[in-house]
Formats: structure tokens, C-alpha cells, sequence
């Protein structure tokens, strides 16, 4: 089940340093959990406390007593009644030259999290249960359903394990798991490996907005949304005909790349101010979605600097 810190043989308060070696492991889960990066961030860190205050040795290994303590966080944050959710989960796409309409609050949304936040060897190992549509997807189980389901088939846990994590039986476990994984909505794959040069090539196009090329690199069906906004567009012929009625708005904005949810992001500026995080999926060599996030507000969580007009291009 991944990376375990030295077992405890003592009792008494835990470590600090020990804790922390279990971040990356926990702050995945929680993500999946609550589809935030800031609100799996805040789960992870109420785990600390409480472990801080609780284990002892007699509880058993420490990583096992954390993840109890992150489930219960977790799921005393997912008692409302909204779910996180995509834009694409929301309604169906918008015809072009629809209006945004008006924006939704932020907790209704789907948010990103940097590769950086999750354990390294979880990344490798399970790339494709980080990406955004994957944990769009683990919001449509009830909150108990989508732990066992997190911690079985994505975690690798035993349903002995689970079940006492959880406090239940393995009769109980492999039931939950088995209305999860009918219930769970089927997630289209993306490519393991990143072209690089389709990466530059969409730069490049993008800095230029050099329409006829940004839209040769898209999916036949790609998808572009911009989440607070429920608007979305579904086909290459649908983004062609906005990106060309659009008057070039971010004509001689910038991009560095960054990674977040296992795949390529890149942050957007605009007169060298950050203006939007974009997340993208690849598939079958082109790319198949972008997810604008209109927040610049995610990107000291992602490590962007907060400005670049010490370096901005000069036009001439």
C-alpha cells in the first residue's frame, strides 16, 4: 500500500517528522475524497492535529490510524448536500456565442491540485485516478462509498484493512465496493506519456493565437470550459468558431507550464499578470480538454509567480 514510515515502538506524542512523511499519501486521498486541493490540504492538516493528540503505538501503525482520522474528517466535510462538480456534469455544452452566464461560488466546482501536493509513487502508479474527470467521477458516490472505493481499487488496501478502518465488517466492505464500482460513471482515457513538442507546439500557437493551428492540435470532441462558469464547448468545430469570434483576448499572453492532477497545466498571463490556470488532457496524441480556471488565486498554490512583466515580450 505504498511508502510506510518506521514503525512506531514506543507511545506517547507523535512526531512531527513522521507525520509529515505521510502528507503526500493523505493529501491524494483527501483529494479524491473532497475534489479540493485546499480543502484536502485543510483535511490533511486537521489529521495531524488529531493524531498529535491521539495515537499511541497500541492503536497500531501510524499510517493506518491517519488514514482513519482523514476519513472522518472527510467525511464529516462532505455532510452538505451539493457535490463538487465539471462544468460538463452540470449541462449539456453551449452553443457558440452563448452568454457565460453567472458565475457559481467556488465550492461548486471541481479543483485542481498540484503533481507536487501528491506522493510521487502514487502519481506513477495511479496517474489516471488524479485527473480531474476521474475525481469529477468519485463525486457522484455517496461519501462512504467513494472511500472504499478510493481505498480499494485506487490505494490497493485489503477489505480487511478497509473494514477496519472503517470500523465495519469485509462482508460489509466488498458490498460497498460492489454499488461503487456499478455506480461509478465510466471516464475516458487519456495518454500516459505527454507529447512534448504537441505541449510547445500548442504554446507557440497559443502566444500568437494562431487559430487554424491551436485548433489542428484539439481532439475531433475536445472539450473547453472555464470553470466558475457553467458554459462549456464540446467539438473542434465549436472551439474553431469561438476562438474566431473572440477578437484575439489573450493575443500576447504568456504561459509556464506546470502540472497539476497528473497531466500538463499551464499558467496564463495576460499583460504579464496571472490570469488563468489551464489544466489539459491528452489523448490519442492530441489534445482532448482544457479546463480554464479564471482564478488567479490558484497560483501561489501551484508555485507560478504572481507576476512576469519583468518579462514581458517587446512587440516591435
Amino acid at each position: 500500500m505504498g511508502h510506510r514510515a518506521p514503525d512506531r515502538g514506543d507511545f506517547g506524542v507523535v512526531d512531527a517528522t513522521e507525520l509529515e512523511w505521510h502528507r503526500g499519501e493523505l493529501t491524494g486521498y483527501c483529494y479524491r475524497m473532497l475534489g479540493s486541493g485546499f480543502e484536502a490540504e485543510d483535511a490533511v492538516q486537521e489529521a495531524f492535529v488529531r493524531a498529535w493528540h491521539t495515537y499511541d503505538a497500541s492503536r497500531g501503525p501510524l499510517r493506518s490510524w491517519l488514514f482513519h482520522l482523514a476519513t472522518n474528517v472527510c467525511l464529516d466535510m462532505l455532510r452538505g448536500p451539493q457535490r463538487r462538480a465539471r462544468a460538463m456534469d452540470l449541462g449539456p455544452a453551449a452553443v457558440p456565442g452563448a452568454e457565460l452566464g453567472a458565475p457559481l461560488p467556488p465550492e461548486r466546482w471541481i479543483h485542481p491540485i498540484p503533481d507536487s501536493r501528491v506522493s510521487p509513487e502514487e502519481l506513477a502508479v495511479s496517474r489516471e485516478t488524479i485527473r480531474l474527470a476521474f475525481v469529477a467521477a468519485l463525486q457522484h458516490l455517496p461519501p462512504r462509498q467513494r472511500a472504499v472505493l478510493i481505498l480499494r481499487d485506487v490505494l490497493k488496501w485489503s477489505a480487511a484493512e478497509t473494514a477496519t478502518l472503517l470500523s465495519t465488517t469485509v462482508t460489509s466492505v466488498n458490498s460497498t465496493l460492489q454499488r461503487a464500482r456499478a455506480k461509478l460513471p465510466a471516464v475516458e482515457p487519456a495518454d500516459l506519456e505527454v507529447d512534448e513538442e504537441l505541449l510547445s507546439r500548442y504554446v507557440s500557437a497559443f502566444e500568437r493565437y494562431d487559430v487554424a493551428t491551436l485548433v489542428s492540435l484539439l481532439h475531433e470532441d475536445a472539450t473547453s470550459s472555464m470553470p466558475p462558469f457553467t458554459w462549456w464547448l464540446r467539438g473542434r468545430e465549436s472551439i474553431r468558431a469561438v476562438l474566431l469570434a473572440s477578437d484575439a483576448p489573450c493575443a500576447g499572453a504568456r504561459l509556464l507550464p506546470t502540472r497539476a492532477n497528473g497531466s500538463p497545466a499551464f499558467g496564463q498571463y495576460v499583460d504579464g499578470e496571472p490570469f488563468a490556470l489551464v489544466v489539459m488532457d491528452i489523448a490519442d496524441g492530441r489534445i482532448a480538454g482544457m479546463t480554464t480556471y479564471l482564478d488567479p488565486g490558484l497560483f501561489p498554490f501551484f508555485d507560478l509567480p504572481m507576476s512576469l512583466a519583468h518579462s514581458l515580450r517587446t512587440e516591435g
